[in-house]
């Protein structure tokens, strides 16, 4: 077999946590290759809602400006019931200040600002990773193409159904998340509304985010969905009772249903997210039901976190227990407050009615209160 350098960090996997990872070491001038398995990125036409920590973590890899000119501030965020009524509002810009006030933009454009301004060479596409190894001094990834890579440590930055994953820990059941055991995403020309929206019911919940170019983004789930096609009668059943911009964005989607993607709702909790010279980073370490949409968020934390952590030693090989040290009580935090609104959506629809509006703002700031502090410290100046 083919093996090449020894001294970088070798990433499994080029989504948003493996680009935010090489943007993040890139800045530390730690060398890096990161191995993406598709040919191309993956989800491009859909969007993503970043609340203020992702935001921060951004301009913390030198994004702040850029990340500006994409997408759609979130300023306000609005829960409401099946026909419509306020259950409470979150000022979002008053909450999280206007540096780091929430901001939906599509996915394409993420991937693309992580990658902006980075050396092509460092990336390669197309190839999967079929196995590793590892010794005292270095890593090795065994690639589908009979090559191997070498580095002084291996990042399994590739998702829930992570690779690096299972050669680590191997089968570990996914846990199906709390909230409901699927979903659908798409986008849809925006039906008038102008705020982070939510309406739950008790059939489903159907959010609504504005993003630029008349569209909006959209994530719905259904109670008791069995299939991963939409099936346009229950939709339509489940929905039918919802305000008109609900019903207006179900029936753009269900006219273009290929453009509707399933996404299950899986979680990963792990009791460690490394061994040896190996470890987790983004969902292939603590995948999350998007309740507080904190996937991209805590990926892109893990990134600035292990990149400090790199620059301060010479030696990698204990790096990961001090990595998860310094991960894990945020991570649990934001997997605890997952579950408690989890709960609460799944109560009846005149219990929530009673509940959320005392019990929503209190979990709205309870949850991302701790995450106004950055997770490494800005350099002087910054």
């Amino acid at each position: 077999m083919e093996q090449r350098q020894t001294g970088r960090v070798l990433i499994a996997g080029g989504g948003i946590a493996g680009l935010a990872v090489r943007r993040a070491l890139q800045r530390q001038g730690i060398p890096s290759l990161t191995l993406e398995r598709r040919g191309a990125p993956a989800d491009g036409g859909l969007a993503i809602n970043l609340p203020g920590n992702a935001v921060r973590a951004l301009g913390q890899l030198g994004l702040a400006d850029a990340l500006r000119r994409v997408g759609s501030p979130v300023r306000r965020r609005e829960y409401r019931t099946a026909r419509g009524g306020l259950l409470f509002a979150v000022d979002e810009e008053a909450f999280w200040g206007a540096e780091a006030r929430p901001h939906c933009l599509r996915r394409a454009d993420l991937l693309q600002l992580l990658a902006g301004g980075l050396p092509p060479d460092d990336l390669r596409r197309d190839c999967a990773v079929a196995g590793l190894r590892q010794d005292e001094g270095s890593v090795a990834v065994e690639l589908a193409d009979g090559t191997r890579e070498s580095g002084g440590l291996l990042v399994g930055a590739d998702g829930v159904h992570s690779r690096v994953r299972h050669a680590l820990f191997g089968d570990q059941a996914l846990g199906a998340a709390m909230l409901a055991p699927a979903s659908w995403r798409f986008m849809t020309p925006n039906p008038g509304i102008e705020a982070w929206t939510l309406w739950a019911g008790q059939g489903g919940l159907f959010l609504l985010i504005p993003i630029d170019r008349g569209e909006a983004y959209a994530w719905i789930s259904v109670e008791g969905a069995a299939t991963s096609r939409p099936d346009p009668a229950l939709l339509r059943g489940v929905f039918a009772g919802f305000p008109r911009p609900v019903r207006e964005a179900l029936d753009a989607a269900l006219a273009r249903p290929e453009t509707i993607h399933h996404a299950p709702l899986e979680e990963v909790r792990l009791p460690h997210w490394s061994r040896g010279r190996a470890l987790l980073a983004g969902d292939a370490a603590h995948a999350t039901a998007p309740v507080w949409a904190q996937g991209a968020a805590l990926a892109l934390e893990d990134a600035l976190v292990l990149a400090e952590l790199l620059a301060g030693r010479s030696d990698w090989r204990g790096i990961g227990p001090d990595y998860e040290a310094r991960r894990r009580p945020r991570v649990a935090h934001v997997q605890a407050m997952t579950d408690r609104l989890s709960r609460t959506a799944r109560l009846p629809d005149w219990a929530r009615r009673l509940v959320l509006p005392v019990v929503g703002p209190r979990s709205y700031r309870a949850t991302y209160g701790p995450l106004r502090e950055p997770v490494v410290t800005p350099p002087d100046g910054a």
